[in-house]
């Protein structure tokens, strides 16, 4: 009997795993940006079919844009085999498909190291990074964090990202997205994701351990969405982000 339960559960999770393939996985630092940005600007960069799905909850309420500061430590294939970690800044919008409750973050744009550009979305233009991270811990246990991020590409666009924030107490999460492209809508990836967040400011519940904080973009698809005008909704560290990438089954 326990045979044949065993064959039963196997049959039923067979379709599920049938529908996705592995595609990589990787473990990096993160930091992550919500905005309300230019709502003119930010509708230019959604591709037909799609529309804005602003969070209505949670630390990123009202926020129409983030930045996701990605600082990879270790990287792998679908085999296993370990490939070369990339840095660089993404920029996602909360969107869906017209008509449909599907949807998640939309990539449009970007600077990775060139390693990461033009990535799987096909919107990160490659650019030099740096990175300065700084870590003190007085005696009585609390530590501040600055970091600066420059990245510079070729064609002009250009990311300055300066933050300095007091840690407080890690969430440990899971989360799964589907994520998808600006450039080709169709497309997507599914994350499967376990994290530490330490949300350090939120407009939407009143927290704010940040002392300092600057962004400032420029080139012809980053200026228009931060051109002065828009408002930081949250500033979010993420120390450790372990993500297992799949790919939808042709």
């Amino acid at each position: 009997m326990r045979a044949s339960l065993c064959i039963a559960l196997c049959l039923i999770a067979a379709p599920a795993l049938a529908q996705e393939k592995l595609s990589g996985t990787n473990v990096d630092t993160r930091l992550g940006f919500a905005f309300k940005a230019p709502d003119a600007a930010v509708q230019k960069m959604i591709p037909a079919g799609w529309e804005l799905n602003s969070p209505t909850s949670g630390p990123n309420r009202g926020a129409n844009l983030s930045l996701s500061v990605v600082d990879q430590v270790t990287s792998q294939d679908a085999e296993g085999k370990a490939l070369t970690p990339y840095r660089g800044v993404a920029v996602t919008i909360p969107v869906k498909r017209k008509g449909s409750a599907d949807g998640g973050p939309m990539v449009v744009a970007g600077l990775f190291a060139p390693g990461g550009a033009p990535g799987a979305y096909g919107v990160f233009l490659p650019a030099k990074v740096v990175v300065e991270r700084k870590l003190r811990t007085d005696p009585e246990g609390k530590t501040s964090v600055e970091e600066t991020w420059q990245l510079r590409s070729d064609d002009g666009h250009s990311m300055d990202i300066h933050v300095n924030y007091v840690r407080g107490a890690v969430a440990r999460t899971k989360l799964e997205a589907k994520v998808y492209s600006g450039a080709k809508p169709d497309f997507f990836r599914i994350y499967r994701v376990e994290q530490a967040t330490d949300v350090a400011r939120s407009t939407a519940t009143g927290v704010d351990r940040v002392s300092s904080v600057s962004v400032k973009m420029s080139g012809q698809k980053l200026a228009p969405l931060f051109d002065g005008s828009e408002q930081l909704i949250s500033v979010t560290s993420i120390p450790w982000y372990s993500r297992q990438v799949f790919l939808p089954a042709l």
